[in-house]
């Protein structure tokens, strides 16, 4: 097993912020890493159709910029996500694997996010935070656990029952594994468990990356999740939702 997964192992074994779900019914939230621009420019409006919000997990360092070929997202879109009532999320500002980062590294980068995020949250706080590439360790979920109310990582599965906020299971409707079986399982699953799903990607495009979505699967399970009466909620809410 590499270090990768063991420390992602032992992280999930460690409980931080347990509590039970105690929602009445299922609810979705819809998420975006990173977040490329295409993410706002082209899921927003499918979203706006869909009358969903979503949260946008935003790294700081990523703004304004492109890189390896990918343009992410300028101030200019964080103000129309907030203005059109979408969630700015935390993704760490430099965007790096957690795991690797000493104390000092994990509280400098934290801080200079945060700030970085404080004009576009009226001076507030962002409340969600997403794992960069997934990776965690129990010393990074502690950390992020004392900063945001809820933390997301990329361990496929629902959030039902007993669970733990510092490291919330997903739902990747990524084209690297999409299947439209997986997502009629979950959705099924959900509605019977009262589960919170949260699915994520990355960026939105007719031609995506292996980590992104086409217009037609974002809008695919938009239209499921309304058709199974399945509210969708920025992570904000929905966690506020589901503890009750």
């Amino acid at each position: 097993m590499s270090w990768v997964r063991f420390n992602r192992l032992f992280a999930r074994l460690t409980p931080v912020r347990p509590v039970r779900l105690g929602t009445a019914r299922p609810i979705a939230s819809i998420t975006f890493d990173d977040f490329p621009k295409s993410a706002w420019t082209r899921g927003g409006p499918i979203l706006a159709q869909h009358r969903a919000r979503a949260t946008y997990y935003t790294a700081g360092g990523f703004c304004g910029r492109t890189v390896d070929g990918t343009v992410y997202y300028d101030a200019q879109d964080l103000r129309a996500i907030a203005a059109a009532g979408h969630e700015i999320a935390c993704h760490g500002f430099a965007h790096q694997a957690t795991p690797t980062q000493s104390f000092r590294e994990l509280t400098e980068d934290a801080a200079r996010n945060a700030e970085f995020l404080k004009p576009f949250l009226n001076g507030g706080a962002a409340e969600s935070y997403a794992f960069p590439y997934g990776a965690v360790s129990p010393r990074t979920k502690k950390f992020y656990a004392r900063r945001f109310t809820n933390a997301r990582g990329v361990h496929p599965g629902l959030n039902s029952g007993r669970v733990d906020l510092a490291l919330l299971n997903g739902v990747s409707m990524e084209k690297r594994c999409w299947s439209r079986e997986a997502i009629t399982r979950a959705i099924t699953r959900a509605r019977h468990d009262r589960a919170w799903m949260v699915f994520y990607t990355h960026d939105i495009s007719d031609d995506p990356s292996p980590y992104g979505s086409t217009p037609a699967m974002l809008s695919e399970i938009l239209d499921r999740l309304a058709q199974a009466h399945i509210e969708i909620l920025p992570m904000r809410e929905a966690v506020k939702a589901a503890i009750g």
